[in-house]
């Protein structure tokens, strides 16, 4: 009989005024968020859900990978992971996200190109923030000797 993992990550969000809010998370540094600056009433300078949506996906991809490779010995020299996410107005004339693209520039050792690709391959499958999203997400993975190569459609 296995032991199921449950985990739970408590946040609280509190309106400072405006389109202004303040997250916070036990043992963590709290968040100014506001509304992006593309909409009226928006912030310049200061994160807006959307960013963190882009950022969660991206830097979740990240460490999945981190932990893929550590698990499978893959020496990872550096990752960069360029998030972008596409939002749009849908036909209710509501604005939603369509897509979010991440673009993985992977650095590690030669002999170790196609396991990297390998490894990203399975932090695509794994990450739980894109694995909870109703959005595609699409990886274009750079590797030193495989530029460009795309991971999903």
């Amino acid at each position: 009989m296995g032991i199921a993992k449950v985990f739970r990550y408590p946040v609280s969000v509190h309106w400072e005024g405006g389109r202004m809010t303040r997250a916070s998370a036990p043992e963590k540094t709290d968040l100014t968020i506001a509304s992006p600056p593309e909409f009226r009433g928006g912030v310049r300078g200061v994160w807006s859900p959307e960013d963190l949506l882009v950022a969660s996906t991206a830097s979740c991809f990240a460490v999945t990978l981190a932990a893929v490779a550590e698990w499978q010995r893959v020496p990872l020299r550096n990752v960069e992971v360029a998030g972008l996410g596409h939002v749009e107005r849908r036909e209710d004339g509501r604005y939603a996200f369509v897509a979010i693209e991440l673009t993985v520039e992977i650095e590690t050792d030669d002999e170790s190109l196609q396991a990297a690709e390998e490894a990203a391959r399975q932090a695509e499958e794994r990450c739980i923030v894109s694995l909870a999203l109703d959005v595609p997400v699409h990886v274009r993975l750079v590797l030193p000797s495989a530029r460009g190569v795309g991971l999903s459609g």
